[in-house]
């Protein structure tokens, strides 16, 4: 009963703070209450803590098969959101400069879907971090990592709960075709045969920031002629996506404008330790966000 009464007024104040839900996703999984999206995260960060704690003194584990299995859900996954988005605008007539919320009917419910997805895959990709904790990789659990992951999910129970479709359908369309080239990546590096083959690393970093700058750039058009779409959570995303415009570019320049001098690549031997479908030696990456390692 306590626990009743505590949701009950959580759930009261998150209405109280940004007023009616929208009816058409009530009743979705995870969505009527914020505690279940509250515990995951609260769990996920307590693995982090905890599960570092236990493998201090461990050997680390290989989960190659694992990572080749969840790599490949997580690509199919996203190749699912791409191909069900592009077509349910497309059926709703969305307009790209802005969408409202309620004018394409049965596509608007369509989109809505999708995006339900897109927030349960969130709470999939805390498997990202686990696996670093499980291998050892406590090098690439760094600050934005952890941000972006423990937010991500937290806004988007947001999303589906208010502005679940209309101008939201844009990030996640960018952002699930950046993951189908990026889990596919880690799924194949996985395996030492193909990593000759994987030519195209050196640009997934170069294609997550312009995501970012073009998904601001969409969320600031509908604020410039807007179409219905509320204001205020135009200005959030903006913010939100701003804050990890400057983490990622903090963390561009740390990588590639201190590049290691040619003698001194020459003279290190290269390694074969994968992190998460990654050559160490190349970089190591989780959720969008490339944690380039240059050889050294």
């Amino acid at each position: 009963e306590s626990l009743k009464a505590f949701d009950r007024e959580v759930n009261e104040f998150v209405d109280y703070m940004f007023g009616p839900r929208d009816p058409r996703v009530r009743g979705w999984f995870l969505l009527d209450s914020y505690l279940p999206t509250f515990f995951l995260t609260g769990a996920y960060l307590l693995c982090i803590w905890l599960g570092t704690k236990f493998m201090k003194d461990r050997p680390p584990f290989s989960l190659r098969t694992h990572l080749i299995v969840y790599n490949l859900g997580i690509t199919l996954l996203s190749l699912y959101m791409l191909i069900e988005l592009i077509l349910a605008t497309w059926e709703g007539g969305y307009n790209l400069q802005c969408q409202n919320l309620h004018s394409a009917g049965a596509a608007d419910i369509r989109v809505a879907k999708v995006l339900w997805w897109y927030y349960f895959s969130k709470v999939m990709e805390f498997m990202d971090t686990i696996f670093f904790v499980l291998r050892k990789k406590s090098s690439q659990i760094t600050f934005l990592h952890v941000y972006h992951h423990a937010t991500m999910f937290n806004i988007w129970w947001c999303v589906l709960n208010w502005i679940p479709c209309g101008q939201s359908f844009f990030g996640p369309t960018l952002n699930s075709f950046i993951h189908v080239l990026m889990y596919s990546y880690y799924g194949l590096s996985v395996i030492p045969s193909m990593r000759k083959y994987l030519w195209w690393k050196k640009y997934l970093t170069q294609a997550q920031l312009i995501q970012f700058l073009l998904t601001i750039v969409h969320t600031l058009s509908a604020a410039v002629k807007p179409c219905g779409f509320p204001f205020g959570c135009l200005m959030f995303q903006s913010s939100y996506m701003a804050t990890l415009v400057i983490l990622f570019i903090n963390f561009y320049i740390k990588t590639y404008q201190k590049a290691p001098s040619r003698t001194a690549t020459k003279e290190t031997p290269v390694t074969t330790e994968i992190k998460n479908g990654f050559h160490k030696d190349y970089f190591a990456a989780a959720n969008g966000f490339l944690d380039n390692k240059k050889a050294q």
